[in-house]
C-alpha cells in the first residue's frame, strides 16, 4: 500500500512596519512531544485551494484576515513523517504583508499564546522544525524548497547546492 502525502499550509504574517512576524505557541497535543512555536497554519481540506486554506488558517488561528490573492508562496517543505505518525506531508508556506484584523489567540483550547515576534530576535524555542526551516528561509531570502526527515542512502551524498 502506498500512502499519499498530505497537504498543509502556513502563513508568515509579516508586519513590515514594525518588522515582526506572527507566531502561535501550540499546547502539547496528542501528536506532539510538547508545546512548540509555529506559524499559523494547518491542513488543507479536500477540494480546497492551498492559498485559500492558508488564508483560512491564518484567520482561524490568529484572527488576521488576508486575501488568498495577496499571499505569496515563499517556501515548500516535504516532510517524510509528521509528528502524528500518519505519514509524510507537504507544507506550503506563504508570506502575508497585507492583512487586517488584530492578532489574537482565537483558539485558546489549542494554543498557549499568539504573539508578534521581532524579526531581529532569535526565533523562540522549541519551534516545530518545519516552521523554523520555512521562517529562516523566508527571512534569509531562500531556499524555496527543503525536506525534513529524509536521509541520503548509504554511500550517497546530497547534491551540491548552487
Amino acid at each position: 500500500m502506498h500512502a499519499t502525502s498530505r497537504l498543509s499550509a502556513g502563513v508568515i504574517a509579516h508586519d513590515v512596519a514594525t518588522d515582526r512576524i506572527a507566531l502561535v505557541h501550540y499546547a502539547k497535543r496528542n501528536w506532539s512531544p510538547g508545546p512548540a512555536w509555529t506559524v499559523p497554519g494547518g491542513k488543507v481540506d479536500p477540494d480546497e485551494e492551498i492559498s485559500h486554506a492558508a488564508a483560512r488558517e491564518l484567520y482561524e488561528e490568529a484572527g488576521l484576515v488576508a486575501r488568498p490573492s495577496d499571499l505569496r508562496l515563499v517556501h515548500t517543505l516535504h516532510a517524510k513523517e509528521g509528528w502524528d505518525g500518519r505519514g509524510g506531508f507537504v507544507l506550503f508556506v506563504f508570506a502575508a504583508t497585507e492583512f487586517t484584523g488584530e492578532l489574537a489567540n482565537v483558539e485558546p483550547d489549542k494554543h498557549l499564546d499568539v504573539r508578534w515576534h521581532p524579526v531581529a530576535d532569535a526565533l523562540p524555542s522549541p519551534m516545530f522544525p518545519t516552521s523554523k526551516t520555512a521562517v529562516r528561509a523566508y527571512l534569509d531570502g531562500g531556499p524555496a524548497y527543503s525536506t525534513h526527515g529524509f536521509d541520503p542512502a548509504p554511500g550517497q551524498h546530497e547534491p551540491a547546492r548552487a
